[in-house]
């Protein structure tokens, strides 16, 4: 389907409705404590409920306990190939790519400082990664797995921010639409699927286009799991394209929550790359990923010596990537490093913990809200979209170009 203006504006009316009305159940009956309580322990796919859980939530869970009955197996598992080998490549992508074009977007970057855990910065990054490897994992959707678990949860989270807001008058909704809006939840989808994909071919990986076709199509549905009707998101990555530059047209743009929350991931991943000396890199690559003026609304520092040497990235990611297609050996070899190098970076967010996606009882105080593949064939990104007549001052695209 085509996407205007006019068509993103109506689905800014648009939350979850079997969500919103799970959560509004749940604190008005004041079960919200209860239930995250007894949620701690259900993490994993058919395992039994825990007694006592509050009957709305029994049925929601029940209502969400499986994938969408049009998932085509065969394309979630060249998705899982396709993330095993390009793993590393995809987790540099989620954190310097994808969650800056998060904060790029004002009202985003407004929602997430107000679920954000100061004292736990990588909070964010640490449930985004975990989330990523369930979904990626081989018995993903089967009994004992995580991820159906974890979506449920996600699902709920976005309904409870959004019953807060608006039960406090928090956010105008006649002005900015419902708070993690059905357009939102698709923007949201595009950052962690096609301007992944554009990141990843902004460092040079090679991709094959059905590779990269296979990993739109799983966030498609983990987008169905999170409440977007297959009617609304976008069918290819061609129409992924399409939406994924008219809602960073409209709506992208400088902010101090964005600056703030993106110096919160920056400090984070210079605590992990030892010494001072190559703290730059990580700002470098940053900006290279998303731009200078993306970059320059989220006060992301200059370097002009790392910024210039992180160019050569995609010759370095080439020399290794040749070195994998011609031996097997570096091959595995390489697959199994990135596997290490992924988990240890996502040990590292969580600190070994699992995280809980539980049901904020109130958002944070200083928001206001006190509560009660192949090779061959390579992928290359589509075409930019021709930009609406009318947009905000300066308006442009955070994904690679």
């Amino acid at each position: 389907m085509p996407y205007t203006s006019q068509s993103m504006d109506a689905l800014r009316e648009v939350g979850d409705e079997l969500a919103d009305a799970t959560v509004a159940t749940l604190f008005e009956r004041g079960e919200v404590g209860q239930f995250n309580t007894l949620m701690r322990w259900f993490s994993e796919a058919g395992q039994d409920l825990p007694d006592g859980l509050p009957e709305v939530a029994r049925e929601y869970l029940r209502a969400t306990s499986a994938p969408p009955s049009w998932v085509d197996w065969g394309e979630m598992e060249k998705a899982r190939l396709f993330f095993i080998d390009n793993n590393v490549h995809i987790s540099t992508a989620l954190s310097f790519a994808a969650m800056p074009a998060c904060y790029v977007v004002p009202h985003i970057a407004e929602l997430l400082s107000a679920t954000h855990a100061l004292a736990y910065p990588s909070r964010r990054m640490a449930e985004t990664g975990q989330f990523t490897v369930y979904l990626m994992r081989p018995d993903a959707f089967e009994a004992g797995s995580r991820f159906i678990p974890a979506a449920q949860k996600v699902r709920l989270l976005h309904a409870s921010i959004r019953h807060h807001l608006r039960r406090e008058n928090r956010w105008d909704v006649a002005k900015r639409g419902v708070p993690i809006c059905l357009e939102d939840m698709i923007g949201g989808q595009m950052m962690f699927s096609i301007q992944v994909l554009d990141a990843l071919h902004r460092l040079g990986i090679h991709m094959s286009a059905d590779g990269a076709q296979s990993y739109y199509y799983a966030w498609r549905v983990v987008g169905s799991m999170l409440g977007i009707g297959l009617e609304h998101m976008p069918a290819d990555l061609e129409s992924a394209r399409q939406f994924s530059d008219l809602y960073m047209t409209r709506h992208m743009g400088p902010s101090e929550d964005g600056a703030r929350l993106t110096r919160q991931l920056i400090d984070l991943y210079e605590e992990v790359v030892p010494g001072t000396v190559f703290d730059p890199v990580v700002s470098a690559l940053i900006r290279y990923l998303i731009g200078d003026t993306a970059a320059d609304w989220l006060d992301v520092p200059r370097s002009p010596a790392w910024d210039s040497a992180i160019q050569t990235a995609p010759v370095l990611l080439g020399v290794l990537e040749r070195l994998e297609d011609n031996s097997p050996l570096a091959a595995w070899a390489l697959d199994r490093l990135g596997g290490l190098t992924t988990n240890l970076e996502l040990s590292s967010l969580t600190r070994g913990r699992v995280m809980q996606y539980a049901i904020p009882e109130q958002l944070k105080a200083e928001y206001g809200v006190t509560s009660t593949a192949s090779r061959t064939n390579r992928w290359t990104p589509p075409p930019l979209s021709d930009p609406p007549r009318s947009g905000p001052p300066g308006s442009g695209k955070a994904s690679a170009k």
